[in-house]
């Protein structure tokens, strides 16, 4: 797969995107400004900015509870964004949702999902919608290792596989479910390893290297469109915060995160294109000014915002 120079520049600029958003996420969670729970995509940015580099707003995509990145990478607006976090009415979703809720269909985001191993049943359907109307719109199901021992996972690839669905299901392998490492809660070495009882390609990746998660997802999502069925990516991946804001982290030490740390997917990719002269550290510098300032706006736009009338509370309440 040959990537322009422009393809390039702008999986840079949505990495640093999605990190700027993060990162100015956990100060105004730490500063009381966002209620209820975040879970931070910082460090998988490569991941989601890969694998959307090969959508369309035709195509779909479910996230998971840590789906800031998914949504930013898929398109999603900051602004409306931020006011969700916010509770604000004029988020996403009313205010209503919060972080783990968002979804924007008008640009396939089916949305985040609270529910470890919810994504991938709604994935496969939406694959199952698009078979069967004939389009060559695929679904994209981004789902972790935890989620990767849930049920609800491999009944999905059992029946994408069956009925040769357009999905591919992308596991982001960050090596813990809460505070449980991969190694206590698999016998095998991969979740890619999986992918061979239903008989679909499995293939792992570097997580962190956003060129090889691009390749790789472009093989799939090319696979899903010729109507050949569905696939499995994995890709070994690394979050440099606690699981969810406030998390300790007491299950793991500083020398792994640090050597993660090292393999950050940014300075990666960043000192990459500057080698190729791509960019120079001033329009690095304009790339990060510019993003801030984007972000600076959504911030204002959901701290003037209103929050929604005590009055709407039951509106869009169907259970």
């Amino acid at each position: 797969m040959d990537l322009t120079n422009e393809q390039l520049i702008k999986m840079y600029t949505t990495m640093v995107k999605i990190r700027t958003f993060e990162n100015r996420v956990a100060e105004l969670f730490a500063g009381g400004k966002i209620p209820g729970f975040v879970h931070l995509y910082v460090g998988e940015e490569a991941v989601a900015t890969g694998v959307c580099a090969n959508l369309t707003d035709k195509d779909y995509i479910t996230s998971t509870h840590r789906g800031h990145g998914h949504l930013i990478a898929k398109g999603g607006d900051i602004k409306l964004m931020m006011a969700e976090l916010f509770g604000k009415k004029t988020g996403y979703c009313k205010g209503k949702g919060g972080s783990m809720h968002i979804a924007d269909l008008d640009l396939g985001i089916m949305g985040a999902n609270g529910i470890v191993g919810g994504g991938p049943p709604l994935a496969s359907g939406a694959a199952l919608a698009c078979q069967y109307l004939g389009n060559d719109s695929v679904a994209v199901c981004f789902f972790g290792d935890g989620a990767s021992n849930q049920g609800t996972t491999h009944e999905a690839m059992n029946l994408a596989s069956c009925w040769k669905l357009p999905v591919v299901f992308v596991n982001e392998n960050n090596m813990y479910g809460i505070s449980s490492c991969t190694r206590d809660s698999m016998c095998v070495p991969n979740v890619a390893d999986r992918a061979a009882g239903y008989d679909i390609p499995g293939v792992v990746v570097d997580g962190n290297d956003v060129v090889a998660v691009c390749e790789a997802a472009a093989e799939g999502i090319n696979r899903a469109r010729q109507g050949k069925g569905p696939s499995l990516i994995e890709c070994k991946t690394y979050r440099h915060r606690g699981h969810f804001e406030g998390d300790p982290c007491a299950y793991r030490d500083d020398a792994e995160l640090e050597e993660w740390k090292e393999k950050d997917p940014i300075p990666r990719l960043e000192k990459k294109l500057l080698e190729m002269e791509l960019l120079t550290e001033s329009k690095v510098e304009e790339i990060k000014g510019a993003l801030q300032k984007d972000l600076a706006a959504a911030e204002q736009f959901a701290e003037e915002s209103p929050f929604p009338d005590v009055s709407v509370l039951t509106e869009d309440v169907y259970t």
